[in-house]
């Protein structure tokens, strides 16, 4: 495997769950997740999104409430499907963009949209809602009428994929999530709680790449500990992976 696009095709064909949080009613498969790739991919293209574009992330629950803050999961993994989706097409990703946003889409929870200034190019993408606004596509409701076929389009692991502290490659992200997987034996039984914000590398890296590699499932908005946990702070798991400590150098 050497691009992103490469675990969202082997997880269409895993067993198994990917995503549990005590917030959803039932677990995320790893084959729905992956279809819902392909489905977001292919929607994604319908505004815009090609090889090379860029893309603005924002990272949260559905519905978020005060507390919440940017970057991290609660409820539901739409943004991570949103960043594969961008990835699949060839995209560059910031998951943590600024205010002023000059992309060719922005992708974040309805309630925090009005927080982002948009370019004049950018094309808004709400999940969670309601949306009132008719420029706004609601990322759900229009992705379960796609095409659930892999989106066309040839990615090489020298392609870039996400903006962070740096421009990061498929091939970077890939091969350290190798590393984690084996560092930190990483299988099939392991469950793995999601602590941290997704906006580095390292957490994307431990936090879906990782797992998605030997599929493990990740387990992001409660208290119950996990096998692993990716956290920046204290987590009441034995095994702890630092974002930083899965940064590709």
């Amino acid at each position: 495997m050497q691009v992103l696009g490469d675990l969202v095709a082997q997880a269409r064909d895993r067993d198994g769950v990917l995503f549990r949080s005590p917030e959803r009613s039932a677990p995320y498969s790893y084959s729905d997740f992956a279809t819902n790739a392909w489905k977001g991919g292919n929607l994604l293209r319908h505004y815009g999104v090609r090889h090379g574009t860029r893309v603005a992330l924002v990272v949260g629950p559905k519905e978020p409430t005060d507390e919440d803050r940017p970057g991290y999961l609660r409820d539901a993994p739409d943004a991570l499907l949103a960043f594969l989706a961008a990835a699949l097409d060839g995209a560059v990703v910031d998951m943590d963009p600024p205010n002023a946003v000059d992309a060719t889409a922005l992708i974040a929870p309805a309630a925090w949209l009005d927080r982002y200034t948009q370019g004049p190019g950018t094309k808004g993408l709400a999940y969670g809602g309601p949306v009132d606004d008719p420029t706004i596509a609601q990322f759900e409701r229009e992705l379960w009428s796609e095409n659930p076929l892999q989106p066309p389009g040839e990615v090489s692991p020298e392609d870039d994929v996400l903006a962070a502290d740096r421009t990061y490659t498929h091939g970077e992200l890939m091969a350290e999530s190798g590393r984690v997987v084996a560092d930190y034996d990483i299988d099939a039984e392991t469950t793995v709680a999601l602590r941290a914000p997704m906006t580095t590398a390292g957490a994307v890296v431990a936090g879906l790449l990782a797992p998605m590699r030997t599929g493990a499932t990740v387990v992001f908005g409660g208290d119950e500990a996990a096998d692993i946990a990716v956290s920046e702070g204290d987590a009441p798991e034995e095994t702890v992976v630092r974002p930083d400590d899965a940064t590709p150098s």
